[in-house]
């Protein structure tokens, strides 16, 4: 395959790179003598062949509801209850990945305590279409079908 023509000089000095792993998947390579792709190289083209992945779900993670801490009372709850706990650590003799780590610690026990856990993924996805006009539609197709 030659892939650089400079008069009677005809070499390949354009290669493509492919790891380890990926050869087994290279089908073909041909060099497109009509086309240069910059002057005196010719365009060197690779078909390689991808097997399509499996897309899995996600598992669920519980998350904190962080967004009860809006609330006045729930607020107040997490202050006094960070307070105490950073009042009861041992702080000396810390370095500061192990300061950070403690802090860390306690807001987020702090947060679980006062605030709980999610259970479950969402079950009902929030829609701009959704209505009064369009659940009652959907309620008399039931009544009628079912």
């Amino acid at each position: 395959m030659v892939t650089y023509l400079a008069g009677r000089v005809k070499s390949t000095v354009d290669y493509i790179m492919v790891r380890q792993e990926d050869k087994a998947k290279v089908r073909n390579v041909k060099v497109i003598s009509s086309k240069e792709c910059v002057p005196k190289h010719k365009l060197l083209i690779m078909d390689m062949r991808f097997k399509a992945t499996k897309t899995w779900h996600r598992k669920f993670k519980p998350k904190v509801r962080v967004w009860k801490l809006k609330e006045e009372k729930t607020c107040d709850e997490y202050r006094s209850m960070v307070g105490d706990k950073v009042e009861e650590a041992k702080w000396k003799g810390l370095c500061v990945n192990d300061h950070w780590q403690q802090m860390k610690g306690i807001l987020m026990e702090s947060a679980q305590d006062i605030c709980g856990m999610t259970k479950g993924p969402r079950r009902h996805k929030e829609t701009w279409w959704w209505n009064e006009e369009v659940a009652e539609a959907v309620r008399e197709s039931k009544i009628k079908v079912g």
